[in-house]
This record gives structure tokens, C-alpha cells and sequence, in this order.
């Protein structure tokens, strides 16, 4: 069917059939008729549609093909053409029908309608909307709404109602509750009391059709019994049992999509709200952004019992309290008011204070300077430095393996062999004992006449000397142990000295030994002006330094043994020495002070650094066998690492003692080194010092040693590590000497 056109259904009666219409309504059969109406498509309302009596010929029927033929005498379904106002198909008949004289045998046609309501009465004014489906905004600003058939404008109901109108007749109109407006045609429709019975049921949420029943009893078309016949007994089909090829070659394409990465899965959705900062993008330049450092003002205080109209007796002054109040300066009263009593609070008259009080908070708003203080959030965690663990940095000494026992007084010095085979302690009875190391066995004990201050074996491996501090004196031993060619080259040695013919001027002067003393192994006496309290060797074993008592520029002495020959190094006193090292590379001497360890160069003879060891007093000083990093123990128990490639202040400064450090030590061959302290202890530590320069040493502490008794308030006066084990040796105020391995 062409849309847009009017269909009607019409009885064609043929005078062959005796005037009959049709018999039955089974025999009703559609035929499309087409007139050429005036116009574009028109839809038609069942108000245009009138019963209306006009004479259709069959033969000027213009029928469209069809499966049966159309014959006479049947209903037909007739299309009375686009647009065509069927106001008008009255008699005269239109044009493009056939005058009825012309055309015998024509009969009248009724034209049927079901669902039409004939009207008796119809307006005379024709308002349809003739625009068809556009929005109706587009004639908006228009006085017409469409045109008609002849071309003229179809008006709009004239609307020149104002707001008092509407109101008058909202309240006159008994009608006014269920007049609508049409939009498409702009008229007033009145709703029918059906019509408002749709919409109530609609809103209620009801059906539209009043006799329709939804609760009506539901048909089982499928019954919960089991049936004897099947509903269906069509054989099932061979894809039903059958793997699909089609899904088969689906799933391997995802499959290798999958393997190839192209196909991810899908994240878990995260259930959880994200906070964001609703500021953080904020523009600097904005309101906002000018107050990011705003810092509240400080709130007032709260008023207290005085200033209540009706204070307790005790915050009430009396009169020579008010007196003292009135002389005192305004800046000096605790309370810049008088408490006063009154009987109620609608006796408390206006404060008379009021407007200054504001008058100085405003000022100190805006005048009294207030600042941020930034807190810095740190954990306490991440300042500890992160430490390999102990057992990580094996070998280092545990445990007490041997005690040397044969002192009666405390023992304030040791050294060792450079085979770390026998080991020499001086001590405060006056002697000096020889001990075998693997056996604790003492080998020979030389009693040499005064305190022993300090003894020095000699590191070169060819020579066995041992050099030894006795109040004035420093005596040179040799002690006949080990292998009897090296002790007998080493007299031969001493023997070939040739005095010069001339005599020289020294400061010390040097004495051979004694029959008695060289039976005893003393070989040479050096006698110092003053005493001696430390002694040590340079490296090639021919140059020794000792140190004296003294606050002139004689404190350091380098002594040459070939030669027999001393000297002063120093012209000036820079304080008062405490000990001094050769370093065992490099032509360099250190020099330890109180406070400071000044480093010269011997071939330019002069200064090359002075430390700073930021300590009160240093009492002993040890260097690394490589020469780059030297630690100083001090009396107020602090130990200083230094890096002489870093800085001329402390790399690290170790506070593990509790008291004060008598001696440091480093191993020859392993990262150790070691202290010992008034407190009784040895702590080991580790020291890897690394050959990138780049990376700073590690310094772990690894080991506590304990052994050694407190007597006189003294503990570890000395420490010593083996010359290739990793044991450490240390001399104690209890007699003992004692091996930790």
C-alpha cells in the first residue's frame, strides 16, 4: 500500500449479478484504487472523514496488479489518491471521475468506516496541520501555522491572553482542569471523561484498556509432568554432536592473538575510591594560590569567672587590691578590666572597653608577624646507615684463645715479630718478657732496671731488634730467638759500624753495651736528655724516632742505626707531642699532638697537612698499610677515622667506648683494626678501605672483646693484631696479656 493515502473499502455491485453485493465478508478482496489528488501526502483524521454517497463506475477503477483478478461484486479496498480532501468528494463528483450519465449501469458506493464516529456537526474553520512532522518551534515567531488547499495561511487561534486572563480564567472556567493545549495546532482541547480516566489509570501505573484483565489464569503450555508423547521428536542434528570447526579455528586465532601479546586481559577493576587533591593544579596567580601559606591567626582566650556579671567572691577585688590595680602600669596588670558584681544581666551596662579591645586585636592582626614553621617528617630508620651484617665480614677474632701470665704489674706495652712467632711486653715491674706465641710459654724475661714505656720489634724480617723505652734510655736488644743465622747476622750487623773520625754533635748520645748487659742481649744504649716514652721503626728497619718528655723543639728524635747517627727534625715546639708513626710507603712522618696530627714530608722537609681530630686529647695514633687512612684513639673515648684524601677533618668519628682509648691498632693484611679502652674491652671492627675512589670506607663494628679485669680504674692499656692470622693481641693494668683468635 502507498503510504500517505486513504483507503476505504468499497462494494462494487455489478447489475449482472442482479444487483447482489457481496455474500459473504470472506470474499472481500483488496483492490488499490488512485485518484490524482491535489497536494502532498495529507494524513487524514476521523474528523475529515464524512459519510459521503458517490457513483464509482467498475470501469474507471484503475486497479494494480494482483494475485486474483478483480471481479464484480466483491469488496474492494479502494485508494481515493494522496492527499485528497475528502470534505469534497460530495456530488458533483471531482474531476478526475467520470460524469455518472455517461457511464450506465454505475451504482452507488457507501463508504465504510468502523472506527469512525459519524459527527452531526462539524467547524466551519479548518485548523489541521497541514506542516506534517516538523518541529512546531519553527513556526514559533509566525502568526500561521501551515497552509490549505487553496494556498492560504492556516492561522493560529489567536493566544492575546496575559497572566490575569489565565488567572480569571482559572477561576471561572470549571473546565479549566482538563483543557489542554494541542501543540501541533495551537487549539484548546477539552479531554472527554474517558480520556481522563486513561490518564489517571496511566499515572496510577495501571493498563490503558479498562477491560483488559493481567491477573487472568496463565495457560501451561508446558506442564511439570512428564509427558507420554514428546512435545517434539525432530532427530537431533550432527552439529549437536560434533566439535565446531568454525568455534575451533576461533579459539586458536585467539589463542595465538594471546601468546603474541596482542590480546591482554582485562585489569580487575579497582573497587576502591581515589582521592585526588582537588588543589594540586591550582594556578599560583589565583586567589587561592596567594593564601597557600596562610597561617590562622591565634585565637583569643576564652573569658574566665572574673569576667562573669556575677563573679565568685573570690575574684572580686577588694579596695586595696583596686588601689594597687589603678597605680600599676596598663602593660603590667594581669586583668585590663575590674570584676564587678551585678544583682542580674539586665543590669550589666555596655563595657566601655569594647571598641578599644577590637580597635588593638585588629592591630595585632595585621601587624604582629607570623610565620610557618616547616617540621621536616624524617624517619628515624632511614638516618641509620644500612650495614652489612657481621657474619658477612669473617675472619675476625671471637673469642679468648691464650692468656701470657708472668707479670706482677700492669703491662703497658707489646709488640711482635715480624713471622709473628714470638711476641715482647714491657711492663711496670721493671721487665721485659720474650713469649712464644702458639704456646703462651715465656722464652726469656730481661729485667732492664725502670718502667717500660713502650717496646718496638723491628719489621724488617732480616734483622731481629727489638728497641725498647726505660725512663732516659733507649735500649737496643737483641733476643737470640728463632733461627740462630738471623740473630748472628744481625750482631754482625751492629759489629761493622766504623765510628767517623770526626765527631759529630747529637742530640742523644749512642753507648755500645756492657759485658754484663751484652750477655743479657742488650746491644746498644741510646740515652735521651730526658725520658723516653715511645719508640717505633721505620718500615726499611735502619731509622727508628722516639719520643720525649719535654716541651722544647727535642721532642721527636730520628735515630739511624747503621750510622749510629741522631737529629732533631724540628726547629720549632708545636705542642706537646704524643706520639709519632712513619708512614709505611711514602717518605712521610706523622706527628700527633693534643689536638692536631700534622703530616711532613722528610725529602722536601716541610708541612704537608695538619687533621683536625676534633678531640680533647689523643693518646695513640695508627696508620693503614696502605698508607691513605689513619685512626687516632682519644682520652675523651672517641675514635677518628681519617681519609687523607677526602678531608683534613674526621672521615667518621667512633663513640663505641666508654671510656677513655689507651690504643689503636690496624691489621697488616685484613680490613681490621682495633681499639682498647679503660673500660676493660677490645672492639674489633671492620674498615674496608676500597680502591675506588670514589667510594668512601666501610666501618662496621663486629666484635666486643671482654677479659681483662679493672684495676686501678685502668683496663686495656695496649692492642696488637698478628702479622697474618686475624688475631689481635691486648695488655691489660691486670698483668695479663691475652690472644683473642
Amino acid at each position: 500500500m502507498s503510504p500517505g493515502a486513504a483507503y476505504l473499502d468499497v462494494c462494487i455491485l455489478c447489475p449482472e449479478r442482479g444487483g447482489r453485493g457481496h455474500t459473504s465478508p470472506n470474499e472481500a478482496q483488496p483492490v488499490v484504487v488512485q485518484g490524482t489528488g491535489v497536494g502532498g501526502p495529507t494524513p487524514l483524521s476521523p474528523l475529515q472523514l464524512w459519510r459521503s454517497v458517490i457513483a464509482l463506475p467498475a470501469s474507471a477503477i484503475p486497479v494494480h496488479p494482483s494475485p486474483a483478478p478483480c471481479r464484480p461484486g466483491r469488496r474492494q479496498r479502494v485508494c481515493l489518491g494522496r492527499g485528497l480532501d475528502i470534505t469534497q468528494l460530495s456530488y458533483p463528483l471531482p474531476p478526475f471521475l467520470p460524469a455518472p450519465p455517461q457511464h450506465p449501469g454505475v451504482h452507488l458506493l457507501e463508504m465504510v468506516s468502523p472506527a469512525l464516529t459519524p459527527l452531526p456537526s462539524a467547524p466551519l474553520q479548518d485548523i489541521r496541520n497541514t506542516v506534517g512532522n516538523i518541529p512546531m518551534e519553527w513556526y514559533q515567531d509566525f502568526p500561521h501555522i501551515g497552509y490549505n488547499l487553496e494556498g492560504k495561511k492556516i492561522y493560529k487561534p489567536i493566544r492575546n491572553k496575559d497572566e490575569l486572563d489565565m488567572f480569571l480564567e482559572k477561576m471561572e472556567n470549571p473546565d479549566y482542569w482538563r483543557t489542554v493545549q494541542d501543540k501541533m495546532t495551537g487549539a484548546d482541547i477539552k479531554l472527554t471523561d474517558e480520556q481522563v480516566d486513561l490518564v489517571h489509570r496511566l499515572q496510577k501505573g495501571q493498563f490503558g484498556d479498562v477491560h483488559f484483565n493481567p491477573y487472568e489464569p496463565a495457560v501451561d503450555f508446558f506442564t511439570h509432568e512428564v509427558m507420554i508423547h514428546p512435545v517434539t521428536n525432530r532427530p537431533a542434528d550432527k552439529r549437536s554432536f560434533i566439535p565446531s570447526l568454525i568455534e575451533k579455528e576461533k579459539v586458536s586465532k585467539l589463542v595465538h592473538a594471546i601468546k603474541m601479546g596482542w590480546i591482554k586481559p582485562r585489569k580487575p577493576k579497582d573497587d576502591t575510591p581515589t582521592y585526588y587533591d582537588l588543589w594540586a593544579h591550582e594556578d599560583p596567580n589565583s586567589i587561592l594560590g596567594r593564601h597557600k601559606m596562610h597561617v590562622p591567626a591565634p585565637k583569643m582566650k576564652l573569658p574566665g569567672h572574673e569576667e562573669s556579671y556575677n563573679p565568685p567572691p573570690e575574684y572580686l577585688l577588694s579596695e586595696e587590691e583596686k588601689l594597687a590595680w589603678e597605680q600599676q602600669e596598663p602593660a603590667e596588670r594581669k586583668l585590663n578590666f575590674v570584676p564587678q558584681q551585678y544583682r542580674c544581666l539586665r543590669a550589666v551596662p555596655a563595657y566601655s572597653r569594647f571598641i578599644h579591645e577590637r580597635f588593638e586585636r585588629c592591630l595585632d592582626l595585621y601587624l604582629c608577624p607570623r610565620q610557618r614553621k616547616m617540621r621536616v617528617n624524617v624517619d628515624p630508620e632511614d638516618l641509620i646507615p644500612k650495614l652489612p651484617k657481621p657474619r658477612d665480614l669473617q675472619p675476625f677474632p671471637t673469642t679468648q684463645a691464650l692468656v701470657y701470665r708472668g707479670h706482677t704489674s700492669l703491662v703497658r706495652c707489646l709488640s711482635i715479630s715480624p713471622s709473628g712467632q714470638w711476641l715482647v711486653s714491657g711492663s711496670d715491674d721493671c721487665t721485659v718478657r720474650f713469649w712464644e706465641v702458639c704456646t703462651a710459654r715465656c722464652m726469656k724475661t730481661l729485667p732492664v732496671g725502670g718502667v717500660v714505656k713502650s717496646v718496638a720489634w723491628n719489621p724488617n724480617p732480616t734483622i731481629c731488634l727489638v728497641a725498647i723505652c726505660v725512663e732516659q734510655s733507649v735500649l737496643l736488644v737483641n733476643p737470640c730467638l728463632g733461627d740462630k743465622l738471623l740473630y748472628g747476622a744481625t750482631d754482625q750487623l751492629l759489629e761493622s759500624y766504623v765510628a767517623p773520625e770526626e765527631e759529630r754533635v747529637q742530640p742523644v748520645q749512642w753507648v755500645t753495651a756492657t759485658m754484663e748487659e751484652h750477655s743479657k742481649g742488650v746491644r746498644l744504649v741510646v740515652q735521651h736528655s730526658k725520658a723516653v716514652k715511645q719508640v717505633t721503626w721505620h718500615g726499611k728497619g735502619d731509622y727508628f724516632a722516639s719520643v720525649v718528655s719535654d716541651n722544647s723543639n727535642m721532642q721527636v728524635l730520628i735515630h739511624q742505626t747503621s750510622k749510629r747517627w741522631s737529629q732533631n727534625p724540628f726547629r720549632k715546639s708545636k705542642g706537646l707531642v704524643q706520639c709519632v708513626l712513619f708512614h709505611p710507603i711514602r717518605p712521610y712522618f706523622f706527628v700527633a699532638t693534643q689536638r692536631y696530627v700534622r703530616v711532613y714530608n722528610l725529602l722536601k722537609q716541610e708541612l704537608t697537612k695538619k687533621l683536625m681530630t676534633n678531640c680533647k686529647w689523643v693518646s695513640s695514633m695508627a696508620i693503614h698499610p696502605g698508607g691513605d687512612n689513619i685512626i687516632c684513639g682519644s682520652y675523651d673515648s672517641k675514635l677518628a677515622w681519617f681519609d687523607l684524601d677526602l678531608s683534613t677533618r674526621p672521615y667518621q668519628l667512633l663513640r663505641h667506648h666508654k671510656k677513655a682509648l689507651r690504643s689503636v691498632a690496624f691489621h697488616k693484611h685484613y680490613p681490621l683494626f682495633a681499639s682498647g679502652s679503660d673500660d676493660g674491652t677490645v672492639i674489633v671492627c671492620h674498615g674496608m678501605v676500597y680502591n675506588d675512589l670514589l667510594q668512601n670506607p666501610l666501618l662496621v663494628p663486629v666484635k666486643v672483646l671482654k677479659g681483662h679485669a679493672m684495676t686501678l680504674d685502668l683496663g686495656v692499656l695496649d692492642v696488637l693484631f698478628h702479622p697474618t692470622q686475624p688475631w689481635v693481641f691486648s695488655s691489660g693494668a691486670d698483668s695479663t696479656v691475652r690472644l683473642y683468635t
